[in-house]
């Protein structure tokens, strides 16, 4: 059945067209202008409302109570709470385990991705992490790694693994980046010590991607600019960002922002508590406190991902950072969509893109959202 949402203010990557229209059909956007519209079976009028393309979120743990660890159901469950606040494609991401059980993590994954494309793969985010910097991951399951370990993995995710967080300064692990490159999994650096020369040589062994940038990493210096300063440096690298308010300030956030423009990706690192109540949680096997939305290491002061949508994440960026619309709506959608070389089918309101749309009203509040060319929302 063909689907025609008209009548809205569409921003992309490639700009805002008003009275704009998009064709959805058999789950591909079939055409898209402005003005006159063709005939289809079913006509939504949006009224004037924001239609942007479907959320890509790079780095969600959980949400809705649920959490990636909790096998198939708890992603399943996490997922489309995300999904009703926009977010139409997602990685699973797992924090550091024993290698033996993000094999069946991984596993899980791979057959959720097998049966639903809206699942892009899974995201390591441990264990390849320095003990310095390791966050709310669990130090005693971190490891260097080794080829072993990553051919364990690798064949454990089946194809489906997408993004693998490593810290360059362990051993082995210039080689590693190698290694999954050519395997085809986008290397990012993070939970690192390293400072910007050898996050550098990372870059240059074929990582594309810094973790959540400014948390877990030394800071960006006037005279040592760290691995945030090699990033920003670097043409082909994206960033990830969490606008939540807590993991970086919004004055920061924007010069990040304006230092690479269409190179920094808004993610939500979430985990099991977006989208539900404050109370205690778990992130992997760690105990965490969400108070007032924001999730702690028990006992600790240590940020335990967050609890936020991107939905919120780009209300963030229109109204606290102070973010032209084209510039939000691209660093939740053709940012990181680039980032994983998904960029000929995701993150643009175009023909043969995928028809995945989110329709938002003035304030930036998710009204409906469209995945593969049916309403989720």
């Amino acid at each position: 059945m063909t689907t025609l949402l008209r009548g809205g203010r569409a921003v992309d990557a490639a700009g805002r067209r008003d009275d704009a229209w998009l064709l959805l059909d058999r789950g591909t956007i079939a055409a898209a202008g402005t003005g006159d519209a063709p005939a289809a079976e079913d006509v939504v009028e949006l009224a004037g409302a924001w239609v942007t393309p479907g959320f890509v979120d790079l780095h969600v743990h959980g949400g809705g109570g649920h959490a990636a660890e909790d096998g198939a159901d708890g992603i399943r469950g996490a997922l489309e709470v995300h999904r009703s606040h926009g977010t139409t494609r997602s990685l699973v991401s797992l924090v550091a385990a024993p290698v033996e059980r993000l094999e069946a993590s991984l596993a899980a994954i791979a057959d959720l991705a097998a049966h639903d494309d809206r699942v892009l793969g899974a995201h390591l985010e441990g264990p390849f992490l320095s003990p310095e910097r390791c966050g709310a991951h669990e130090p005693e399951h971190l490891v260097a790694p080794a080829p072993a370990v990553v051919d364990r993995l690798l064949a454990a995710a089946r194809g489906t693994l997408r993004l693998v967080t490593v810290a360059p300064e362990l051993p082995g692990a210039l080689d590693a980046v190698a290694r999954l490159t050519a395997a085809g999994v986008t290397v990012a650096v993070g939970h690192t010590a390293a400072g910007m020369a050898l996050t550098e040589q990372a870059f240059g062994a074929g990582a594309r991607v810094l973790t959540h940038a400014l948390n877990a990493m030394p800071a960006l210096g006037h005279r040592a600019p760290g691995p945030v300063g090699a990033a920003l440096a670097d043409p082909r690298v994206t960033l990830e960002l969490v606008l939540d308010g807590h993991h970086v300030h919004p004055v920061v956030a924007g010069l990040l922002l304006a230092g690479a423009p269409g190179r920094v990706a808004l993610v939500s690192d979430a985990m099991a508590a977006a989208g539900a109540d404050d109370g205690r949680y778990r992130l992997g096997r760690s105990d965490v406190v969400v108070r007032d939305g924001v999730a702690r290491i028990a006992g600790t002061g240590t940020l335990a991902g967050s609890t936020l949508t991107l939905d919120d994440a780009l209300r963030r960026a229109v109204d606290v950072v102070g973010l032209d619309p084209v510039a939000a709506v691209t660093a939740l959608t053709a940012a990181p969509a680039r980032a994983l070389g998904l960029g000929d089918r995701l993150g643009l309101l175009a023909p043969g893109y995928v028809a995945d749309a989110v329709v938002l009203d003035e304030g930036w509040s998710v009204r409906q959202v469209w995945a593969r060319g049916c309403r989720v929302r």
